[in-house]
């Protein structure tokens, strides 16, 4: 009998957590989809790629429900259980609170994996996969990069700036820098230009301005009537080079694997592609991402403990409505510092150990309590 009313308590908890994690997700990428369709009918992208970005966001937006999706369900089960006396149906049989407790860590430790698996992999790859299709789209990718009256410089090496720009994609008043490094660098200016295309290069024609030099400590100066600034080498940095938030958690431990000589991942030959955007100058940033993908899911068996404290009291008792918006209120507390504490990681590494440990000692201290509190009652 135990094992029946366990199996229906699981299949609830899980009915209620699909439900509200859907719900709440595809609100959320309903309100973000209409803000892309802004950004992709400004640009003039197609249907299918914007449906296709729109979808490939979905991800990140149920690993960031899930940890309040998981909260709710629970304490909306464990409340309609408690107000239909189903409960009192598990102490009957002689199921005490604190194997109760045990079945839920054990649920927990599910919806634990299922948060590492969306952090550390899906999101990752579903927003890289979504900045590849934007760059790689059938819409030229400068003529919609370039806004008017806004500085550029998410390109790396290059900074664009225009003043205007008409609708046949004619710019007026143009600054371009282009940084090669070692403080050389290239400034230009232009009273107009328009992108042309090549063969296969993408060229920005400027006409009507000057270009200044400076290279080795020394500064040249030129004026032209018409000059050609070749972009494509531009284009293809943008697309071939993952950002890190964009890189799967298998990447960064081969990165990590390159520089300590340690196979995190047991692979004698990983692939060149795997680490050949590895530099000595991304450890500390890949250390930070790694912090942040395992923080979040260390906070959903804090949470899920934090629901049974429902259990505590019941419908009878009288300040019971107050208890459940206390344990509400505190939930929510517990979600808000989770997704702060992402925040302060930083590339110290006591301070990223105390934030990582912190989760741990709640879930250590709320068990201990249970434990403590419910053992007390059954030797009395």
């Amino acid at each position: 009998m135990k094992k029946i009313l366990f199996r229906k308590l699981l299949l609830d908890c899980i009915i209620f957590l699909l439900i509200s994690l859907i719900s709440a997700s595809t609100i959320i990428w309903v309100f973000q989809a209409v803000n892309f369709l802004d950004i992709m009918v400004e640009d003039g992208r197609d249907f299918f790629v914007y449906i296709s970005y729109s979808l490939l966001n979905f991800p990140k937006i149920i690993s960031k429900i899930l940890p309040f999706a998981t909260f709710f369900s629970i304490c909306y089960v464990l409340s309609k259980y408690e107000l239909n006396n189903e409960l009192i149906i598990f102490w009957n049989f002689g199921i005490n609170k604190i194997e109760l407790i045990n079945f839920f860590l054990k649920f927990s430790i599910i919806i634990v994996i299922i948060q590492v698996f969306f952090t550390s992999y899906m999101v990752p790859q579903s927003q890289n996969y979504s900045r590849s299709l934007i760059r790689n789209s059938n819409v030229d990718f400068f003529d919609s990069f370039v806004k008017p009256k806004k500085f550029n410089d998410n390109i790396k090496g290059l900074t664009i700036y225009a003043d205007q720009k008409s609708e046949d994609n004619k710019l007026i008043n143009i600054y371009l820098k282009k940084d090669s490094g070692n403080k050389n660098y290239q400034i230009t200016f232009a009273k107009t230009g328009i992108f042309k295309d090549i063969g296969k290069s993408k060229i920005l024609v400027l006409y009507n301005g000057n270009t200044i030099n400076i290279a080795n400590n020394k500064v040249t100066n030129f004026n032209f009537k018409q000059s050609d600034f070749t972009l494509s080498q531009f284009d293809s940095d943008v697309i071939t080079q993952d950002k890190i938030q964009e890189t799967s958690t298998k990447k960064h431990l081969l990165c990590l694997d390159k520089y300590f000589n340690k196979s995190f991942l047991l692979i004698d030959n990983p692939p060149q592609e795997f680490i050949q955007n590895c530099t000595l100058n991304k450890l500390d940033n890949i250390f930070q991402e790694l912090y942040k993908r395992l923080l979040l899911p260390l906070y959903l068996p804090t949470l899920i403990l934090i629901s049974l404290l429902l259990i505590i009291k019941s419908k009878e008792s009288s300040s019971f409505n107050k208890y459940k918006i206390f344990v509400y209120i505190l939930g929510f507390f517990v979600i808000i510092s989770s997704e702060s504490s992402l925040k302060l990681v930083q590339n110290t590494f006591v301070s990223n150990l105390v934030i990582f440990i912190m989760p741990i000692l709640l879930i250590f201290f709320l068990y201990f309590f249970y434990k403590l509190k419910f053992s007390y009652k059954i030797k009395n």
